[in-house]
């Protein structure tokens, strides 16, 4: 369904995306955030999904910013890597990234970010300092760090009771910070609950937090 582009950053910044169009005309744009796994298949499926939810769909490669072409598995290995490259890329440097990837979907109309794991929490930061329309985010480790900072459009965050990565404690501060966003738990899920690939994979979470986050956007970018 997709297609791999170019994009460039306000800081010059060549890279990768994934871009997936719908059929007729799109009711918005939504920015798809990785997780540390890069823009593999999994990820280029929820792009597509989106797409076919008549979204036009982005995947930016944030990875480039330290390796080109980053694809990996969900073994042991892929963690590994995956771990390395997100300590080698600047979380500003996504942020430039999302928004470069926002620019390139914006004529759909208003564009939403979206995003798992380690883009749970660029989502986060996208909503804040992206220039979004409405931000998803999934299990992101990280949002409890940068909670001085606002949110400028709507927000919501999905999270596992039994993510062993992030503390429900941790999920607390943040909803003791942020009154405002919608956050839900869902029971018995764990870390990358929505990620059909991983042993953690949860059907039933999965179809209703896709659902909360396709109503969400619904109502936030039509």
């Amino acid at each position: 369904m997709g297609e791999i582009i170019e994009l460039t950053a306000s800081d010059g910044h060549a890279f990768s995306a994934y871009k997936a169009a719908p059929e007729g005309t799109p009711k918005g744009g939504v920015v798809v955030i990785q997780e540390i796994f890069g823009v593999n298949e999994h990820i280029r499926d929820v792009t597509d999904g989106f797409a076919a939810e008549g979204y036009l769909a982005i995947a930016p490669a944030l990875f480039d910013r330290a390796e080109r072409g980053v694809e990996l598995g969900y073994g042991p290995d892929d963690r590994e890597k995956g771990m390395a490259t997100r300590g080698l890329v600047e979380w500003d440097d996504t942020v430039k990234d999302s928004i470069a990837a926002r620019e390139a979907v914006a004529s759909a109309g208003k564009v939403g970010i979206v995003g798992y794991c380690y883009g749970g929490t660029v989502a986060w930061l996208g909503a804040c300092k992206g220039g979004f329309d409405a931000a998803s985010g999934y299990y992101g480790g990280g949002i409890h760090q940068n909670l001085e900072l606002e949110a400028g459009c709507p927000v919501e965050l999905h999270f596992g009771s039994e993510d062993q990565g992030i503390p429900l404690e941790n999920v607390e501060l943040i909803r003791a910070a942020k009154p405002d966003v919608a956050i839900y738990i869902y029971d018995g899920a764990g870390h990358g609950f929505v990620c059909d690939p991983r042993p953690s994979f949860d059907p039933e979470a999965t179809k209703t937090a896709r659902g909360r986050t396709l109503e969400f956007f619904g109502q936030h970018l039509g």
